[in-house]
């Protein structure tokens, strides 16, 4: 990855003041699931049920509701942000270029053709696509970070603006992190909450985040295989979403990939969801006892798009 540093406005709570009239205009809230009936009450907030599969659709419409129509607008992606960049741009009639890995998930890969977004491939790693982003950006484009860009962050907030309207009392709600946008974002709403808590959940072989809190700084780590791809990766240099977890999330845990394929199976066997790897880290962590709750522990399940082989081979056991 580049050492260069882009500058990034942070974003305050006006932000997702702003973000909340744009998501609710064009997205319906996501189901919040209270339906077990044993086993750990976990509350599921549903992203995986947003049209794109994911909740990276919130930021993807809301940057592109702030960038001027005339300026060109590129992004990197592991797969469900770049969809989500493709469904805001349907919606809004503008052209967008995603730029995703060679070895990016099939599944994800498959939908953006689809999608008829301009998608290009390049490099091995998530980091590589994004440095090749990067680069194309300075050629004019607005780049829109997956998770460093102060419009992503706060549409991703709007997650908690719902759980306002779905849910009373004391919360303690537990996301994935990779970048950091989601967990940012909603650090920024637990800070207009005083009665809600915010855990944030990586898998062991990607700590970018929580290595970058313990030290102050971004530094590299390395990035193993893992199922939840979609969070894997180290984080872009000078990115705003560091001090902002360090400031506003209360906890960073970590689950293993055995974790992980349990949560993916407890969601699918006992909850009927769907859940990629990188969506089941917040279940993950509440079961296996990493996470103390304070109020209703609400697992954001992020994301459904996972390849069927894959998926089958983890319910097989």
């Amino acid at each position: 990855m580049s050492d260069s540093v882009r500058v990034v406005r942070v974003p305050t709570v006006a932000d997702l003041e702003a973000a909340w009239k744009v998501i609710s205009g064009h997205l319906a809230p996501t189901p919040l699931n209270t339906a077990y009936t044993d086993g750990p009450p976990i509350a599921l907030k549903l992203e995986s049920l947003q049209p794109t599969g994911s909740f990276k659709v919130r930021g993807a419409l809301n940057a592109l509701a702030a960038v001027p129509r005339d300026v060109p607008v590129i992004t990197a992606s592991s797969g469900n942000h770049g969809l989500g960049i493709a469904f805001a741009a349907g919606l809004t009639g503008r052209a967008a270029t995603v730029v995703v890995s060679r070895n990016a998930s099939p599944a994800k890969v498959s939908a953006l053709r689809a999608s008829g977004i301009d998608l290009i491939q390049a490099g091995e790693s998530f980091d590589d696509a994004e440095a090749y982003a990067l680069r194309r950006a300075v050629e004019g484009a607005y780049y829109v970070s997956t998770y460093n860009d102060p419009y992503v962050i706060a549409g991703q907030a709007t997650i908690g603006y719902e759980l306002d309207e779905q849910l009373a009392g004391d919360v303690t709600v537990v996301c994935g992190v990779g970048g950091g946008g989601l967990a940012a974002g909603l650090g920024l709403w637990r800070s207009r909450r005083p009665n809600a808590r915010v855990v944030a959940v990586e898998p062991e072989a990607s700590t970018a985040m929580s290595t970058a809190v313990r030290t102050g700084r971004r530094v590299d780590v390395e990035v193993g295989d893992t199922l939840a791809d979609g969070i894997a990766g180290n984080i872009e240099p000078g990115s705003v979403t560091i001090d902002l977890v360090a400031e506003h999330v209360d906890d960073l845990v970590t689950v293993t990939e055995a974790e992980i394929r349990e949560a993916m199976r407890y969601l699918a066997a006992r909850r009927g969801v769907i859940a990629e790897g990188s969506g089941a880290v917040g279940v993950a962590a509440l079961l296996a006892g990493k996470v103390p709750a304070q109020g209703t522990p609400v697992a954001v399940v992020t994301g459904r798009n996972i390849a069927l082989p894959t998926l089958a081979g983890i319910l097989a056991g």
